[in-house]
């Protein structure tokens, strides 16, 4: 029993047991910046799908892949096994031949003395139990603390972003109430001078070849009040949409954890003239769903194992958008680690058409795609891709297959349309306003499954591509 006393002190100076399983440590690794220790198999499940997670004693962040071995800790955890086990053996069996070289006096009092140490150590250990069962206690209702501390600021949070959308939503009613009251009353005005101006033409018959020219002049009037109220309508209108989508950006930016990628619609669904000023928006008409293809439309969503990470999915899985952070979505061997997506849906047969809004990305690439694509191959660079992309200085939009480049001579379309006819083995990929007009047609020379796939440029600009909902018949 040499070793009972030290072994008590030792064990009442340090903390020997994980704070997770309340065992003692098995593997224990070393958090980097608090320094606190857990058993290995303990903080990977705690960890377990995040990169980067905070400390379940103080909240101190830290990431999975700075985790190191603690082998003092299980050095000295490995010790005072033994030494337990050391002391178990010595009561369980103790020397016989001691026992024959004492009378029975002396070994009724060493055994007397003998359970009193005993008792000791029982005692010690007691108090260390008792004072661990405290401590993590105390741990317990810190946590307890420190996550109603963080709920009150999320909350408080929430609370500033309702207000600030909530006055910007009554600010933004009145001055489209104002303008339309303003518009209203230049309307009577001049309603009410044509009046009179019919009357006094009616009693000058004299004066009737003046007639035409001055109704132009006040038509002319009319007509340029209600362009600039519409003009004062769509900046309204277009002002409340960007700020919707930085919003959504901020959510996804700042909370990727609490807000998935898969949004409901009511928080995601997104209206297509967000990007558009109103000078831009009348001489570029909203693309319209194409009625000629509609009879092979089809749903197709955008796969979160195929999409980079620094690309967020929303409305539905119908969204992507640039990132300015990495958006966690978890491990898979076919995520792409350049700007680029693919759907979850593939095609072998038949004809299958879908429609894509590119007016929200300054650079993309629109197209079709074999599901063994690499990681890193750009669409349309492969002998299994092909894509319409516009991009470069001059904003030049081509079709590209096996890496080579075909210029089309075409604005860019706000809207494309890709028609898959398999039997034919060919794509077609149109530009959608008000009717459909041909951008480009290639021949497939692949049999294998083919994916809608994306690409789009500029991970500072937070540009989008969306799939639109085709109303098949």
């Amino acid at each position: 029993m040499a070793a009972a006393v030290p072994l008590g002190r030792l064990l009442g100076a340090v903390e020997l047991s994980c704070a997770c399983c309340l065992q003692h440590f098995a593997k224990p690794v070393r958090l980097p910046g608090c320094g606190h220790s857990f058993c290995q198999r303990c903080i990977l499940q705690y960890c377990k799908g995040r990169q980067r997670a905070a400390c379940p004693l103080c909240r101190e962040d830290f990431e999975r892949k700075d985790l190191r071995p603690n082998r003092e800790l299980a050095a000295l955890v490995n010790l005072i096994r033994q030494e337990v086990k050391e002391e178990l053996e010595a009561q369980d069996d103790p020397n016989p031949s001691a026992a024959v070289a004492c009378n029975d006096q002396s070994s009724a009092g060493r055994r007397h003395g003998d359970k009193e140490e005993e008792i000791q150590d029982i005692s010690k250990e007691l108090e260390v139990t008792i004072e661990t069962i405290h401590l993590l206690r105390e741990e317990l209702s810190k946590t307890k603390e420190y996550t109603s501390q963080i709920k009150s600021q999320i909350t408080r949070d929430f609370s500033c972003m309702k207000e600030y959308v909530e006055r910007q939503e009554r600010n933004t009613l009145m001055f489209i109430e104002q303008e339309q009251k303003a518009a209203q009353q230049k309307i009577e005005e001049t309603i009410d001078q044509l009046c009179i101006e019919v009357n006094r033409l009616t009693d000058i018959t004299a004066q009737t070849s003046t007639l035409p020219e001055k109704h132009r002049y006040k038509d002319l009037s009319s007509t340029m009040d209600k362009i600039t109220f519409d003009e004062k309508l769509n900046v309204v209108k277009s002002a409340v949409e960007f700020l919707k989508r930085k919003l959504e950006i901020l959510l996804l930016e700042k909370y990727p954890e609490q807000f998935p990628p898969v949004q409901p619609p009511d928080l995601c669904q997104e209206t297509t003239e967000c990007s558009l000023s109103p000078e831009s928006a009348a001489k570029n008409p909203e693309p319209v769903n194409s009625s000629r293809f509609s009879q092979w439309a089809d749903d197709v969503t955008f796969d979160l194992t195929r999409a980079y990470e620094r690309l967020a999915i929303t409305a539905q899985n119908r969204k992507v958008m640039v990132s300015s952070h990495p958006t966690d979505y978890g491990p898979s061997p076919n995520r792409f680690c350049i700007s680029q997506v693919m759907c979850s849906q593939s095609f072998s047969i038949g004809c299958h058409y879908w429609e894509v809004v590119t007016k929200d990305s300054d650079g993309w690439a629109v197209g079709v795609a074999h599901k063994m694509i690499g990681k890193r191959e750009k669409l349309g660079r492969t002998e299994h891709s092909w894509c319409v992309e516009w991009l470069g200085p001059k904003k030049q939009l081509s079709a590209w297959h096996r890496d080579q480049e075909t210029l089309l001579d075409k604005d860019k379309p706000l809207k494309v349309g890709v028609f898959l006819e398999l039997q034919k083995k060919t794509v077609s990929f149109y530009s959608i306003t008000d009717k459909e007009m041909l951008l480009h047609t290639f021949e497939i020379s692949t049999s294998n499954p083919l994916y809608p796939a994306f690409w789009i440029y500029g991970l500072e600009r937070n540009g989008s591509l969306t799939i639109s909902h085709t109303n098949g018949t």
